[in-house]
């Protein structure tokens, strides 16, 4: 029987969206893990700094990048970059979206592309030049965010649910390609965490959560972080909500 590989020294992760919200939380989380951590971000260059700092202040290593995903031109420059540094990345958080909500018939075609482009573009624009260091090293860990809004639905959000939708078939065509690889590809499916993204939410709606609250981004970022681990080598494939039991 093969023995399952561990992962090779000094690898290290690139979290996409890593500026604030649940991506600044799983870049903290999986530096405190040992994995010095590329900080992507798009337009928020002081809240990427703060994030380093952070890290850095705890003891990690992080550096931030700013390009974004929905660009496939700027993404390869960046990761041709990036490549430069000898070790490898072998872990890809695919975190980085928008939102553009609006009832489908008044939702334009901007909206559409801007929220599935970032979504699903960004995910193959990242994840596809890193995938080949992957297989060498026979070695990786990809996780997806996706949403219970691509899972279930949500009002006004069609983009985002089909962006969403469309990152869980992803998650599972790419798990059945890599896993001979001893690469595992996840997702996890938030529910309402406490980001930005749920400010304007009523409070009938949280009251709707079986557990009576939102969840902390903290609470993914820990999730995140045991599918990256080598204890989660068996897991791939897998769609992980993560809703205070919201159906």
């Amino acid at each position: 029987m093969a023995e399952e590989k561990s992962a090779p020294r000094a690898v290290r992760a690139l979290v996409t969206g890593a500026s604030r919200g649940i991506g600044a939380a799983i870049a903290r989380r999986l530096a405190a893990d040992g994995f010095p951590v590329i900080v992507n971000y798009r337009s928020s260059a002081e809240a990427a700094a703060q994030v380093v700092a952070d890290i850095e202040a705890a003891g990690g290593e992080a550096v931030p990048a700013r390009f974004d995903v929905a660009d496939a031109a700027a993404t390869g420059a960046a990761l041709t970059g990036l490549l430069d540094d000898p070790r490898p990345i072998a872990v890809i958080v695919n975190n980085a979206g928008v939102i553009a909500d609006a009832a489908f018939p008044s939702m334009g075609p901007d909206a559409w592309q801007r929220v599935l482009r970032t979504t699903l573009d960004g995910f193959y624009n990242v994840t596809h030049p890193l995938t080949m260091q992957m297989v060498r090293n026979r070695w990786g860990r990809i996780v997806n965010l996706s949403s219970i809004s691509g899972l279930s639905g949500n009002r006004g959000q069609v983009n985002y649910a089909a962006a969403k939708a469309g990152i869980v078939g992803a998650t599972r065509a790419l798990a059945i390609e890599l896993a001979k690889r001893r690469i595992t590809v996840n997702a996890v499916a938030p529910g309402l965490i406490e980001t930005d993204m749920i400010a304007d939410v009523p409070d009938f709606v949280i009251g709707q959560i079986p557990a009576r609250r939102v969840g902390k981004p903290e609470e993914v970022a820990g999730l995140v972080s045991y599918l990256c681990r080598d204890e989660a080598a068996y897991i791939t494939g897998q769609v992980i909500r993560i809703d205070g039991g919201m159906r």
